[in-house]
């Protein structure tokens, strides 16, 4: 009697926990989503983001480059002998070009038109970081599903030990009845060491169910980032999702795959379009852009140059259309697997309704079974008082009523649970 009050004060203290307010589901799937690690992907993702399209705007930006060289030659631009001769028989000694050449100067380059490339790598940025962003919804959607079963197994679990409780209390109530019977030669001793033998063996019952609560308590705590041990569960009420459509994460994951495929499809585009750009050389040193004047007077110049320039890459010609190929199959591969999931979704929607419309006709009949099973065991009580049954067909009685009362409180939660599944399943 006394582990069987400790067990009770147990179960008293796990409800109250201190006052604690108690838990809805929706609070536990909200409080699982935010200490889910992988939430700090989202930001993680979207810097990342942000720096790479930084980093392709900067393409736009003017490139300036600082150098400094200085060269030896074997061959130099010269004056013809005969001239060279002719000016010498005048008085001019013409060295010509010196071998030796140096320079430092600064080259600058701007991109006017890069044929869409830059544009194109936008796209494809924005459009993978939305695939990546669709991917950390579809697994943090996935921790629903665990944690609603967690939630409802405590609720079931309370349930049974709520249950076995009750059947404790009566087989006492019983066991103190045929103890008096014994007494009175009304009833073997045998009889009450049945009934006590069978109380014995629901407090072990009791004492397992407690244990594994406690464990499934750990498990939930861990998700919602909190100690939530004993908190008191409100078993949530479920009505039926009125759409079927299913909205599921993961079909938005397979519109951004193919959404990144365009994009990518675009940056293929750009590679076979000609660049236009805008240059500019500065230098100071020698030989300068004036070769004569350089052949006479080996003296240090400032030089400048500027233009357009026109480039188009033709080698992208040749690998454009096995890329975009690629890329066709990569999408009809996606389609594909949108059908097979969206196939799956309406089997597993279609096993799921038909359970719930199972489950509520069973239901139908539940109060009238637990009324009959109440009515069938109160008569064997009467039946042993009076000798006509032993205590082996008055436990199995109890028994009865106890599965039936139990039957008819998991039918209630696991309906709930099985409406949530659906919900789930349908993201609704």
């Amino acid at each position: 009697m006394t582990r069987l009050l400790s067990l009770i004060i147990t179960l008293v203290c796990a409800a109250a926990t201190c006052g604690a307010e108690p838990l809805t589901l929706e609070r536990c799937l909200e409080r699982a989503r935010e200490n889910y690690p992988k939430i700090s992907d989202y930001g993680l993702t979207d810097n990342l983001t942000e720096l790479n399209l930084s980093e392709i705007n900067r393409g736009w930006l003017p490139r300036l480059e600082l150098y400094a060289q200085g060269t030896a030659q074997n061959v130099v631009p010269a004056f013809p002998d005969v001239l060279r001769n002719m000016l010498a028989q005048n008085g001019f000694d013409l060295k010509g070009m010196s071998k030796l050449q140096y320079k430092a100067g600064a080259e600058l380059q701007q991109t006017i038109w890069d044929g869409g490339a830059s544009k194109a790598a936008r796209l494809t940025e924005r459009a993978s970081n939305a695939a990546s962003r669709a991917a950390l919804d579809v697994e943090l959607y996935s921790v629903r599903s665990q944690v609603e079963s967690l939630y409802f197994g405590i609720l079931l679990m309370q349930e049974q030990m709520r249950q076995t409780l009750s059947t404790i209390t009566l087989l006492e109530a019983d066991h103190r009845r045929i103890e008096s019977m014994v007494g009175n030669g009304t009833a073997m001793q045998s009889d009450a060491d049945m009934v006590e033998a069978r109380t014995l063996t629901l407090r072990q019952n009791l004492a397992q169910a407690q244990t594994a609560i406690e464990g499934y308590y750990e498990a939930l705590s861990v998700y919602v980032g909190e100690d939530v041990g004993g908190r008191e569960l409100i078993c949530p009420s479920a009505e039926m999702p009125a759409e079927t459509t299913p909205a599921r994460p993961e079909l938005t994951l397979f519109d951004k795959r193919l959404e990144q495929n365009r994009a990518r499809e675009s940056a293929i585009k750009a590679t076979v379009m000609p660049r236009v750009g805008f240059f500019a050389q500065a230098y100071y040193g020698y030989p300068g852009y004036n070769y004569f004047e350089s052949m006479t007077n080996r003296a240090l110049s400032f030089n400048a140059l500027a233009g357009v320039k026109v480039s188009w890459t033709l080698e992208s010609l040749y690998t454009r259309g096995i890329a975009r190929k690629k890329l066709q199959l990569d999408s009809r591969l996606i389609d594909t697997d949108r059908e097979l999931f969206l196939f799956n979704t309406r089997l597993l929607t279609a096993r799921q309704r038909a359970a719930i419309d199972g489950m509520r006709k069973v239901m139908d009949d539940d109060a009238r079974i637990v009324e009959l099973m109440g009515r069938v065991r109160h008569a064997a009580e009467s039946q042993l008082e009076n000798g006509v049954i032993d205590a082996t067909a008055l436990l199995s009685k109890i028994n009865d009523e106890n599965q039936a009362r139990l039957n008819s409180l998991y039918h209630k939660i696991l309906l709930v649970q099985n409406i949530y599944q659906l919900k789930n399943t349908l993201n609704r």
